[in-house]
């Protein structure tokens, strides 16, 4: 397996591969929601197509990270890339034939969900074998950036303006985007398979997992990481879940409107990709994800107390900066505590607390503004990131950031 990035080639393929496959997931979030908008105006069945995109991370992530520790990481990618446009093309169909409906969304959404969690997993896992220790924080910067760009801004705005035309444009310029990120693959070189025991017999699947989780939980500042992660994840679920239709009743907001908001998400990430390492030197990393709480808190408070489109949106730029200087952190530290042959099975692990509390956020987010309101609802997951703030702070200590410090020197 190779260990480094010779001139940069195999970085760069999965910098292009997460900018491709993120355009078209960031299509695909806000079609579909919007797409349930004009079948139904239930807030609890609207947040139910994010619950079905983000429940396969509960329910699939620890089997997925074992795989991704026994399987060549790269024919999984593949795998999941060949599931994604097989169901993307189902619902070109069914769109072209005008009979896309609710159950329909959901089971293709699940489906794809799944797809997703085995592409995410597999891609994350192959930096450590790519990059370098000291230029893993540069790589995990240019990549985090290509999934914000493309996921939260370039994605969602095309999606709201493609939607604004017909379903059917928005799923085919989505079938279209998942076909290039296979053909970007093929540039990948090496064998992207952790490495094995040799003769030793392979562990169960049950014994495997049970490695990654214990792994966690016997390291206090990753067990607090996927705490907090698992919080902050859920506030993001309930933004995805709340907004398509509180922006478009409530607010007032076009579809295309609607992928602009989602789009100041993505500007905020822009910013953060750009700051994040400034802020790293002059702070630390320790509180470039400390105030990511407070960050969120105010994308999730803003459209609580206002529907003014300039301050939600003022809002979401600040969210999309927490959660670019998050992701790039978290990543960085992850790689430098964990080792390459625990990186599937840990990833998967520490992705079940972050994504796996998307459908949760969506869920409950869903039966608040049914029972309540939007607003309500966006208030109690407002507090939620609050809450976090001061263990996190506890565990995470200066001397825990000088340990990590010192491990990317001496790796």
């Amino acid at each position: 397996m190779g260990t480094t990035d010779t001139g940069g080639r195999n970085t760069a393929v999965l910098v292009v591969f997460t900018a491709v496959t993120n355009l078209a997931d960031g299509v695909m979030k806000i079609a579909l929601p919007l797409v349930a908008t004009s079948l139904t105006k239930s807030p609890a069945l609207i947040s139910g197509v994010m619950l079905t995109l983000s429940l396969p991370w509960l329910l699939t992530a620890l089997h997925v990270g074992v795989l991704v520790d026994r399987v060549d990481r790269r024919k999984l990618v593949w795998l999941a890339n060949g599931i994604q446009v097989v169901v993307v093309g189902a619902l070109l169909v069914l769109a072209v034939s005008d009979m896309l409906n609710l159950p329909a969304i959901y089971i293709c959404g699940a489906v794809l969900g799944v797809a997703e969690v085995i592409a995410m997993t597999s891609a994350a896992a192959l930096v450590p074998d790519v990059v370098a220790a000291s230029g893993r924080e540069r790589a995990n910067t240019w990549v985090a950036g290509a999934e914000t760009v493309c996921q939260e801004f370039a994605g969602p705005f095309l999606g709201g303006l493609l939607v604004g035309v017909g379903a059917s444009f928005a799923l085919g310029a989505t079938l279209v985007g998942y076909g290039l990120t296979a053909a970007v693959l093929v540039l990948l070189v090496y064998r992207f398979r952790a490495a094995t025991t040799g003769d030793a017999a392979e562990p169960s699947v049950r014994e495997q997992i049970s490695e990654g989780l214990q792994f966690l939980w016997q390291h206090r500042l990753l067990r607090m990481l996927a705490a907090v992660v698992a919080v902050l994840g859920s506030c993001w679920g309930a933004w995805f879940a709340i907004m398509p239709l509180y922006s478009t009743d409530d607010m007032g907001l076009s579809p295309a409107d609607y992928g602009l908001l989602v789009g100041a998400l993505g500007v905020g990430g822009i910013a953060g990709t750009l700051v994040v390492g400034w802020f790293n030197r002059l702070f630390g990393r320790r509180w470039a994800m400390v105030i990511t709480t407070f960050l969120t808190s105010a994308m999730m408070a803003a459209p609580a107390m206002t529907t003014d489109k300039w301050a939600v949106g003022c809002a979401a730029v600040l969210g999309g900066i927490g959660g670019t200087m998050w992701t790039v952190n978290v990543r960085t530290v992850m790689q430098t505590l964990v080792p390459s042959a625990m990186m599937g099975r840990f990833g998967a692990t520490f992705r079940l607390f972050a994504f796996g509390s998307t459908p949760v956020g969506a869920g409950l987010a869903g039966v608040l503004a049914e029972l309540f309101s939007a607003p309500v609802a966006l208030a109690v997951f407002a507090v939620g990131s609050l809450i976090v703030f001061v263990p996190l702070v506890r565990v995470f200590t200066i001397g825990a950031e000088a340990d990590i410090d010192s491990r990317l020197k001496q790796a």
